[in-house]
């Protein structure tokens, strides 16, 4: 049964659709478990959350990806099979509904975070001192951390993009890790690959701490000699991983972050079609850590300004349907980026809005002067607020991560 008024139909939900895009519901939304309002139906879960809640919903055709027609089920590949050139082949888009909003997550995350960072920072600690990779460690963390994540991403990046700094690898190990669970999330693994990635992302890098520490500090260009010698850090990395009891394949797919689609990458300048799914996600990840932070000899850029970047870079340095769905999954501007509004004041991305990519949620921090705001003003850039009478707020440009004098502390206690 349905009622049709224009592009809009009313459908009951027995005959809901994959595809059809759902805009209102038989009850107001704050009733029920969705986050936000409007939504493609992709997945069993949302299916499952409409039956529990409500007997009809109201459809927008112009706004669906099939008009009122079966649609498959989101087919994804299984972590650990080959790529090939290109996207995907039978690959779908998938849209997640999150169990619990981001404002209850913020403690959790921060919990794991913590809790994570202290193990990490400890086994990190160890093999400086020659000694072994606590495998056990490294699994109670990312456990920890990919909970959370599976309850919703963004309380957890939020808090990792904030806090303060612990030491370059110890962030680049955590922050890697994070990325990963939540892009293989958004890609719909299976929860062993999603924990799998979690631990390629935290312990890719170990073999950087074997190296000279004068190496890894120099701020100029470093010589063929030198250049040689930080690429054995992929070799060193890869023993400790396997002399530490992980599943081999941690150690096989962790070696494969600097490898490239074009096969220019390095140990072995593998090509897209021979690495695997969650090796090619590695080096998304990696590359896009490394450009949004501060090194040595290069300054951080923005978060949308390195997407930008890393897209120019599909098909030649990265799968093209790869780097396609990271940036949908984190989001034009990144959950945790410091931007600026048209009004001149500065916010921090808290939440994305999944319908409306370059509209999400933005805490406004400091005033158009530069002068911190309390308490901070809350922003959802999809329900239009006004700067003025006559211009909505929109974004205007996007800062370098820690931009906004507003640390983790400020908002999670």
């Amino acid at each position: 049964m349905s009622d049709v008024v224009g592009p809009r139909k009313k459908v009951a939900v027995k005959d809901l659709h994959f595809g059809m895009y759902v805009f209102e519901l038989d009850r107001p939304w704050t009733e029920t478990p969705f986050m936000f309002q409007g939504f493609t139906l992709r997945t069993e879960q949302q299916l499952d959350v409409l039956r529990k809640y409500c007997e009809f919903v109201h459809v927008d055709q112009e706004r669906s990806d099939t008009v009122l027609k079966p649609q498959l089920a989101p087919v994804v590949p299984a972590a650990g099979t080959q790529l090939p050139a290109g996207p995907l082949p039978g690959t779908r888009r998938i849209a997640h509904v999150e169990r619990v909003e981001v404002e209850k997550e913020l403690a959790p995350a921060r919990d794991a975070r913590v809790h994570a960072e202290e193990r990490i920072s400890e086994v990190f600690n160890t093999i400086k001192a020659g000694g072994a990779l606590d495998a056990g460690a490294v699994k109670t963390a990312v456990t920890r951390m990919s909970e959370s994540i599976m309850r919703n991403p963004d309380a957890l990046m939020l808090f990792s993009a904030l806090k303060q700094r612990g030491g370059y690898f110890l962030d680049r190990a955590m922050n890697c890790s994070i990325y990963l669970i939540t892009f293989t999330r958004f890609l719909g693994m299976e929860q062993a690959d999603i924990e799998r990635a979690g631990m390629v992302g935290m312990s890719q890098d170990v073999g950087m701490l074997k190296l000279p520490e004068a190496l890894l500090q120099k701020p100029g260009p470093l010589t063929p000699e030198e250049i040689l010698q930080v690429r054995k850090h992929v070799d060193l990395g890869a023993e400790k991983i396997q002399e530490s009891g992980l599943s081999p394949d941690v150690a096989e797919i962790a070696g494969q972050h600097h490898e490239r689609e074009d096969g220019s990458g390095y140990l072995h300048g593998l090509k897209g079609s021979e690495m695997k799914v969650i090796g090619a996600c590695a080096g998304i990840v990696d590359t896009f850590g490394a450009m949004t932070t501060k090194r040595p000899y290069a300054d951080a850029i923005s978060p949308s300004n390195v997407l930008g970047i890393m897209h120019k870079w599909k098909d030649k340095i990265f799968n093209g349907w790869l780097i396609e769905e990271f940036i949908r999954c984190i989001g034009v501007f990144p959950v945790g980026s410091v931007i600026e509004l048209n009004s001149g004041e500065v916010g921090i991305v808290i939440s994305q809005n999944t319908v409306r990519r370059l509209q999400p949620r933005v805490l406004v921090v400091r005033d158009s002067n530069g002068n911190p705001v309390h308490p901070h003003k809350l922003l959802d850039l999809s329900k239009s607020p006004r700067a003025t009478p006559e211009e909505p707020y929109r974004i205007r440009r996007t800062l370098e991560y820690g931009r906004s004098g507003v640390s983790a502390q400020d908002l999670f206690l």
